[in-house]
């Protein structure tokens, strides 16, 4: 078969042609948040501090449909590696519309929600208005993005790295050029201010599933997706969100943990929330390079434990780990040296750019550390082991994380919360370490 590439090339070279095309797209992706986000923030800072306090709910959209994608990606790729093409199709097909579905359901209740999640965080009636009036044209875009999310992953499990990285790279630089244009209005197009914003992100993604339809009509892939296999195949089914359900809650998790720490911090100063979310723009340019690895390894790992090579699975995650380990470490080190310069694209402010650039400091002493739980994550789910992902997702984000961020803020104020960061990511990467040794002597 076509993939057959993935159990005999060299690992270093297969690793970085399966990842490259990732992380190259994922930097991108993170350059459109971060150019997103600075032409909000020109708008007014209420505009980046409504922006801060929808991310949760728009991260939940993506976490969702991601996650999803990932047990389609782990389901297709592991069939394939087994040569059960059927049921590869099978996978394909039914996670497609499964996620689809996903998305309306996703669509109707963040639109009926976000009002009321605004106020819960903040009196300010312009940060609300500001806030309803960006989400609900987002959000209106849900099954778009699931559409585009399921295309991404399926891709992916074939190999087609390539064809994952044109396509996102064509709706996010379609974004960038859009953003400026919808927001303060270019010739004869008005100025539309934040909803210009969430014009522009949907108007990518939709950019986005056009190129991955005209690529799966015009160059066929070794998966099909076919009206005989949109019948529920329970056992196929089960397969797509035992790993789906763990992945989406592990990516829902930054969601939860967010608005968790708005909390904390909104009971300093809101000049704090907004830290947090320029912080949570900043470091996707690290994770979103990270989890480009993490995509290029997951049907590696699939394919290879499905055709029982499992020595190989080993090398290949340590050679993911060495790699997100030099690009954390990079972060760290250009954190430490420029924190100043990174808030200042969000705020001139120079009480709130002092804040930022204070929490910069002390967050990033954790991003090396964090590569050992990033990894170990990726490879679980590619061995479709979602439940102890999960479990290194949960530490990170939600049981260590914001009891260490809310006891620090007792003793140490609003720096408290940065602390907790760095102290979760030490005490993870334990929980990690181990769950992932456990697994794969389990598994052998």
């Amino acid at each position: 078969m076509e993939q057959t590439f993935m159990k005999e090339k060299k690992i270093l070279p297969l690793v970085l042609t399966m990842s490259l095309p990732m992380v190259l797209s994922m930097m991108v992706n993170s350059l459109y948040n971060i150019i997103d986000s600075y032409f909000v923030a020109k708008i007014s800072e209420d505009a980046m501090t409504a922006l801060s306090l929808v991310f949760p709910l728009q991260n939940l959209v993506n976490a969702v449909t991601i996650g999803f994608g990932v047990g389609i990606n782990a389901v297709i790729a592991y069939y394939l590696g087994a040569q059960e093409q059927e049921k590869a199709d099978q996978a394909a097909t039914q996670g497609t519309f499964l996620n689809a579905v996903h998305g309306l359901v996703l669509m109707a209740v963040c639109m009926a929600a976000i009002p009321g999640f605004l106020r819960f965080f903040t009196s300010e009636e312009m940060v609300v208005e500001l806030g309803i009036r960006y989400s609900r044209i987002v959000f209106g875009f849900a099954v778009v993005i699931s559409l585009n999310l399921s295309f991404e992953k399926i891709f992916q499990a074939v190999g087609k790295m390539t064809v994952s990285m044109v396509s996102m790279l064509c709706g996010c630089i379609a974004n960038i050029i859009l953003d400026p244009i919808l927001i303060f209005g270019l010739g004869p197009v008005p100025a539309l201010g934040i909803e210009g914003a969430a014009i522009a992100t949907g108007l990518g993604q939709v950019l986005t599933v056009v190129i991955y339809l005209l690529y799966y009509f015009l160059r066929p892939i070794p998966v099909k997706l076919r009206m005989g296999c949109l019948k529920l195949n329970g056992r196929v089914v089960h397969r797509l969100y035992s790993v789906g359900v763990s992945a989406s809650l592990t990516l829902s998790l930054p969601s939860l943990t967010v608005s968790c720490l708005n909390v904390i911090l909104s009971g300093f100063s809101q000049s704090y929330v907004l830290v947090l979310g320029v912080y949570y723009k900043l470091q996707t340019f690290l994770y979103l390079t990270a989890n480009g690895i993490v995509q290029g390894i997951r049907p590696l790992i699939g394919y290879n434990y499905g055709a029982g090579m499992y020595e190989r699975v080993g090398r290949i995650y340590r050679t993911a780990l060495y790699l997100i380990l030099s690009i954390m470490t990079l972060g760290t080190v250009l954190c430490l040296l420029f924190p100043a310069v990174f808030m200042g694209f969000f705020t001139d402010n120079p009480k709130t750019l002092e804040m930022g650039a204070s929490a910069l400091r002390i967050i990033c002493i954790g991003f090396p550390v964090s590569s050992v739980s990033v990894t170990a994550c990726g490879a679980l789910e590619g061995l479709g082991m979602g439940k102890p992902s999960l479990v290194i997702s949960s530490c990170r984000y939600l049981l260590l994380m914001v009891p260490a961020a809310y006891v620090l803020s007792r003793v140490f104020g609003a720096a408290g919360v940065w602390h907790g960061f760095w102290v979760s990511e030490f005490l993870t990467a334990a929980v990690a370490a181990a769950l992932y040794g456990k697994a794969v002597r389990f598994r052998r």
